[in-house]
């Protein structure tokens, strides 16, 4: 575990008695607005360069608006940002952030460094509601969802603190990011807008649990972003008693949906399966598993289950991952075993949750 030292604290809390917020405008309603207020269509584009920065918290930075422009946009509204609160180090070079929303309101990402390449994982929202058995994030319940640009500013800390430009993001945080549809999709093209920060849309991957009518409506959406399914079995019951909140979603209507995006999009989901030892990694259920996938289009990541205090759950033996990889592989279906990052400052898959507790976290 890292010690206190290797904690940083950062700046306090701003108040939530604001007015409306510049960063929670779309594309089109900020587009509108400055039309409205007579600024050319490249005004625009100037804007959202200084909204992708978290740090900038005034009007008056914004050097390159005219200054009638940028008095007009202080009276109308706030710049409101995501700070950081507090920063840990792993020993394997990723670092968990604990960020603040300007309601005082606290979420994690992570940053994932690999070979001079930089991955980040987000959160869409403040806890989770979906309350799975295996993730520390649901104990405390839903604080609440998070806006675009709350979402989309998490990038731009983990960027700054790293001075990397990042290549990948992954909606994999907290929360469930198809509870929090809008936001979440609205977060997505933000990242994927063209610039000089830009990310293609298959770098970018939301993780759900399997909100299926949300999963047919992310099928339809016009960019080629990465989905994947938090699945853990392919047995109702066990997945019933592992993730009670997909009880409203059977596992027959999953793999239709899947069906159904992987032959509207062409592009392959994946399953997200951590191997717990004797729940999910029995023979039985590694047969459903192969069942569910056999003929179809996807990739199954064998993630590690990661400890939780208080949890009965354990992980999987290694022999026995590698033994369910290899099944998985004579059947014909791609699938990869995930080394854990971040498990020394519970950054790792399940480990998420906001809390602020002196200068450690």
């Amino acid at each position: 575990m890292v010690e206190n030292s290797d904690v940083t604290p950062h700046g306090g809390a701003r108040g939530a008695n604001t007015p409306s917020n510049l960063r929670d405008l779309s594309h089109d309603e900020l587009a509108a607005m400055l039309t409205e207020l007579g600024a050319p269509a490249f005004r625009v584009k100037q804007v959202e360069g200084w909204l992708g920065r978290p740090e900038v918290t005034s009007f008056e930075a914004m050097t390159n608006l005219p200054k009638a422009l940028r008095e007009e946009l202080a009276a109308r509204y706030t710049l409101a940002s995501v700070e950081l609160a507090a920063t840990r180090v792993s020993k394997d070079g990723s670092r968990k952030y604990l960020v603040r929303c300007a309601d005082g309101v606290m979420v994690e990402c992570v940053g994932l460094p690999s070979s001079g390449r930089l991955s980040v994982c987000v959160s869409t929202q403040a806890g989770c509601a979906m309350g799975c058995a295996f993730c520390a994030t649901g104990r405390s319940g839903l604080t609440r969802s998070l806006s675009a640009r709350e979402i989309a500013d998490q990038v731009a800390v983990v960027r700054g603190d790293f001075g990397l430009r990042v290549s990948s993001v992954v909606f994999m945080g907290q929360g469930e990011p198809f509870a929090n549809y809008d936001a979440t999709l609205a977060a997505l093209r933000i990242l994927n807008a063209p610039g000089p920060e830009t990310i293609g849309a298959r770098h970018l991957t939301v993780s759900t649990c399997g909100v299926i009518p949300r999963i047919r409506q992310f099928s339809k959406e016009p960019e080629q972003f990465t989905l994947a399914i938090s699945l853990h079995s392919a047995v109702q019951q066990t997945r019933n008693a592992l993730m009670p909140a997909t009880r409203k979603y059977p596992l027959t209507r999953l793999h239709e949906v899947l069906e159904e995006y992987a032959e509207r999009t062409h592009r392959r989901p994946t399953y997200e399966f951590a191997p717990i030892d004797g729940v999910n990694d029995t023979n039985s259920e590694v047969e459903a598993l192969v069942d569910f996938c056999v003929g179809t289009l996807c990739h199954v990541n064998l993630i590690h289950l990661n400890a939780l205090e208080g949890s009965p759950l354990a992980p999987s033996p290694d022999a026995k991952v590698r033994s369910i990889r290899a099944r998985l592989e004579r059947a014909g279906i791609e699938a990869t075993i995930r080394e854990p990052r971040g498990q020394d400052i519970e950054a790792a898959c399940g480990q998420l949750r906001q809390r602020l507790e002196g200068v450690g976290f």
